[in-house]
């Protein structure tokens, strides 16, 4: 093969394990949080979906209103969390994807004008 078939084919395969990095790491973000006195801790998945939810002994002497909002605050707080890190592993994406500078090592053809 030549140079520039090289460096295309090697080029393709960057993005792919790029990308499944991504979409392994989005598979592995998990949001967590719980409230100061840990009465109530949340889990949630990389959509927000909540996967856990413990309360712990101390929650039966509050009123059940209460517990609810802090049930809602914690998962709250916990998918913010879930959202950083997916921004994180989308940002480390997208910067895999940043095409280089024009002539440098790995780029293939030249500009919108060049023939």
């Amino acid at each position: 093969m030549s140079a520039e078939m090289d460096a295309l084919v090697a080029n393709a395969t960057q993005k792919l394990e790029a990308l499944e990095a991504a979409l392994y790491g989005l598979k592995q973000v998990r949001g967590r949080f719980r409230t100061e006195d840990g009465a109530v801790g949340a889990e949630v998945d990389s959509d927000g979906a909540l996967v856990a939810l413990t309360l712990s002994e101390s929650v039966t002497t509050l009123p059940p209103t209460e517990v609810g909002q802090l049930i809602v605050w914690a998962c709250k707080q916990a998918a913010e969390d879930a959202g950083t890190q997916r921004s994180k592993v989308v940002a480390t994406l997208n910067e895999s994807f940043v095409p280089a500078a024009e002539g440098a090592p790995g780029t293939i053809g030249g500009g919108p004008d060049s023939a």
